[in-house]
């Protein structure tokens, strides 16, 4: 059963040099516009009870307090719902934190990414160390029980005891949840011209190793939950939205460029604002790529995102396929079976982690 939703909001004060989400500045009019036409997209899909709304960027907390909560009166949803919203510390303050809360908003996601402030430079944010834990803390006064920060590794110039820096930080603010990705050179940033200038280069392999290593050593010292390749959680703190995507269950995306899973339809909707409302306007799904999933494509897919769930892996597939792809990794080392209750599941190893995509290509 469907019943989660992710909402595009692809607005940002200023893009940061390494990032290739799709995302721009803008006004007030403009934005006005876009969440008219985005409640409109979410009035063609069916009325449904969600379990978990994301609101995804771009920088969602850019907008008015009044602006997001038009878009969740369009959307049925409880108490009992996970509704996460994006935030970018140099966005909010205390009166917004509390506007938040009181419109239905129980998750943040802050993007703090790193603590140490000639990172932030480099990287392109437009907050300071002061403001990421200032907002972190703001957040708690106002009564936030359910915080996730974002960070990241790997970083051009970066060393290992960089990376340690910022985890005693993040340790000591003491956040529900976290998610920390080693930087991706993108195609057509900031990043990847200087990466081909010869102004930055990528981390040594073995030292990127060492670093996640020490992160997972860290972390679970502190009593966090690694149920994730690339996040950690305090125990039944794991982030219910993103968990249903690694579990390949089915989800609305609505927004410009927005992806989703709609009745064995993955999809992406238009990235031009232009066609984006011209599909609307008459009634149609905005959707630039459709591709009708076949069962053995869903068999793969939830094969390639469901191994990267550390504690509960995958089932079994019934598929005899996979056998002999489940044997190779097992004799490499790379999955552990277990079986309990009548299950088999398979599950990556310590080796298996570390060489993921390698695993991940095998089911392709």
């Amino acid at each position: 059963m469907i019943d989660a939703i992710y909402i595009h909001i692809p607005f940002c004060i200023r893009k940061c040099g390494y990032c290739d989400f799709l995302s721009f500045q803008s006004n007030e009019i403009e934005r006005e516009k876009y969440i008219n036409e985005l409640i409109n997209e979410i009035k063609l899909y069916p009325k449904i009870k969600y379990d978990t709304i994301y609101f995804g960027g771009g920088t969602p907390s850019i907008l008015k307090i009044e602006e997001i909560e038009k878009i969740l009166k369009e959307l049925s949803f409880d108490e009992n719902s996970e509704i996460t919203l994006e935030v970018n510390p140099k966005t909010v303050d205390e009166e917004k934190l509390k506007g938040l809360k009181k419109i239905g908003i129980n998750r943040l996601s802050i993007g703090i990414q790193t603590f140490n402030e000639e990172f932030l430079k480099k990287l392109g944010r437009i907050h300071s160390i002061d403001d990421g834990i200032n907002t972190y803390k703001m957040a708690r006064e106002v009564g936030f029980k359910n915080i996730s920060l974002d960070l990241m590794f790997s970083l051009p110039g970066q060393n290992i005891d960089d990376v340690e820096k910022d985890l005693d930080k993040l340790f000591l603010l003491n956040p529900e949840h976290f998610s920390i990705y080693s930087l991706i050179w993108e195609e057509g940033t900031l990043f990847y011209e200087k990466l081909l200038k010869g102004e930055y280069k990528e981390t040594d392999n073995s030292l990127e190793a060492d670093m996640y290593q020490m992160i997972i050593e860290k972390s679970k010292k502190q009593g966090y939950i690694h149920y994730e390749i690339s996040n950690f959680c305090r125990e039944g703190k794991e982030a219910r939205h993103n968990t249903k995507y690694w579990k390949n269950q089915e989800y609305i995306g609505v927004g410009l460029g927005a992806s989703g899973y709609f009745e064995d339809i993955r999809y992406k909707n238009f990235s031009n604002f232009k066609e984006y409302y011209e599909m609307i306007k008459k009634g149609i799904l905005p959707r630039e790529d459709i591709e009708k999933v076949s069962e053995e494509q869903k068999e793969e897919y939830r094969h390639l995102v469901g191994l990267r769930l550390l504690k509960e892996g995958i089932l079994e597939s019934s598929d005899k396929k996979f056998y002999k792809i489940y044997d190779k990794l097992l004799k490499d080392g790379y999955l552990k079976k277990i079986e309990s209750n009548g299950e088999i599941r398979y599950i990556l190893t310590e080796k298996g982690l570390f060489l993921a995509n390698e695993v991940f290509e095998e089911f392709v």
